[in-house]
């Protein structure tokens, strides 16, 4: 899920990628999870190493710095990085 500040960003198309840090994949490639008044469809799931994400990655995600994304990214016990690639898809 989004943080609700991001999520008209998320549903504009303006954010379309994000890094999630779990102990296993969430969600899969061609899943749908409801998110407003529609679905955040995942196109591609890779999983990455922690030294590939940067602040041009953060800033590409959102977010301001790479600490600042950390924050976001980091809860629980997880420890493998995720870059997750995804549409808005409209509708119900």
């Amino acid at each position: 899920m989004f943080a609700k500040p991001l999520r008209p960003r998320v549903r504009s198309g303006e954010i379309n990628r994000s890094v999630r840090i779990w102990l296993t994949p969430r969600v899969r490639v061609g899943g749908r999870y409801p998110l407003l008044d529609g679905f955040i469809e995942v196109t591609r799931l890779q999983e990455i190493d922690l030294a590939d994400v940067t602040d041009a990655l953060a800033q590409e995600t959102s977010f301001a710095s790479r600490e600042a994304l950390m924050e976001t990214a980091r809860h629980g016990r997880g420890e493998r990085v995720f870059l997750v690639d995804f549409v808005f898809v409209p509708g119900g």
